[in-house]
């Protein structure tokens, strides 16, 4: 069975340390835990990303060719538009399409994607994905499905989780990452 190892300050260098999988004498499926909290993170990664360059180039996978935002689409349109409902599907209406949501949704998008796949800003990426994914949650109250819970928020805890985990360091360039100058001295780029 694994053990999450606490996180502990180093006294020379004042630097804290992610919570780390122990692996050491350790069965099979803790072995793997790693690997499968890389994986985790890529397909997380995955899912912005491909929202992002799905909604640009309008790849026919949720946005029409004639949609896309590189032919004049509006990213924020069709969900805040269409699926927003709720307390709060007035504020929703109210922004969508605007050129100012779709430009911070779709740097969100590709930022989070990024940062996700490559393993790097693991604190960014869940305190932005996270949040993005709460706020989309907001605009579909109640869920179709359940009095309150749905995948946005399952989705932002599993985010939540992958940088509290370090996940970062598995399958990514985390630990290289964190080796960096700025990164030590700016504890929020980690």
């Amino acid at each position: 069975m694994s053990t999450i190892v606490r996180s502990h300050t180093d006294q020379e260098s004042g630097t804290t340390s992610q919570p780390q999988v122990a692996t050491s004498g350790a069965t099979g499926a803790s072995r793997a835990l790693p690997y499968v909290l890389g994986a985790i993170r890529l397909s997380l990664g995955w899912v912005f990303l491909w929202a992002f360059l799905d909604k640009v180039f309008g790849l026919g996978h949720g946005t029409p060719s004639k949609g896309a935002w590189i032919n004049g689409g509006h990213p924020t349109m069709g969900f805040l538009k269409n699926a927003a409902a709720g307390p709060f599907a007035d504020f929703y209406h109210g922004i969508a399409g605007a050129a100012w949501a779709d430009s911070l949704f779709m740097l969100g998008l590709l930022g989070i994607g990024v940062a996700l796949i490559a393993g790097v800003a693991m604190r960014f990426a869940a305190f932005a994905g996270a949040l993005l994914l709460v706020l989309m949650w907001t605009a579909v109250l109640p869920p179709e499905s359940n009095l309150f819970m749905d995948d946005h928020l399952i989705y932002a805890m599993t985010l939540v989780a992958l940088m509290l985990l370090g996940a970062g360091k598995y399958l990514g360039f985390g630990q290289r990452w964190e080796r960096l100058s700025i990164v030590r001295r700016y504890a929020f780029l980690r």
